[in-house]
């Protein structure tokens, strides 16, 4: 089976998407198998990470931030794509340092993650953007 779900996203930070997949996990009628999630974009990233607490995700954003800042930041002067705003490169370097793809394993109809975790789309520009993830169940 396979699907694409659109998801839309604020800007800069971790938008959980679990919910989604994980209703469409269930209605497939698979027991046992293998999802595969896939982000059709470059400056835009896939995670599984803790869903209880939020300070984790604020703690990631910032973190990110410091690591690869905006291109107005004296440090990045180096880079050269810069038409597309401050924001765009270091998207693109995020999104290359971060996963844009996952494995999770369904078993007994559901995905097997652990009991905090969630899948996370994580934006890395500062405008809203529509976003796609091509999910593919085999069983």
């Amino acid at each position: 089976m396979q699907t694409t779900f659109t998801f839309e996203t604020r800007g800069q930070g971790l938008t959980e998407i679990t919910g989604e997949i994980a209703g469409w996990v269930r209605g497939s009628g698979t027991g046992e198998g293998l999802l595969t999630l896939f982000l059709r974009h470059t400056s835009a990233s896939l995670l599984i990470q803790e869903n209880a607490d939020p300070e984790v995700r604020a703690d990631l954003l910032a973190w990110l931030g410091r690591l690869v800042p905006p291109t107005t930041d004296p440090s990045m002067s180096y880079l050269t794509h810069t038409y597309e705003g401050p924001d765009d490169m270091p998207g693109h370097i995020k999104a290359a340092l971060l996963p844009v793809s996952l494995s999770i394993p369904v078993t007994g109809g559901r995905m097997a993650l652990g009991t905090w975790q969630g899948i996370y789309l994580f934006e890395h520009r500062d405008a809203r953007h529509r976003r796609e993830v091509v999910a593919h169940l085999a069983a």
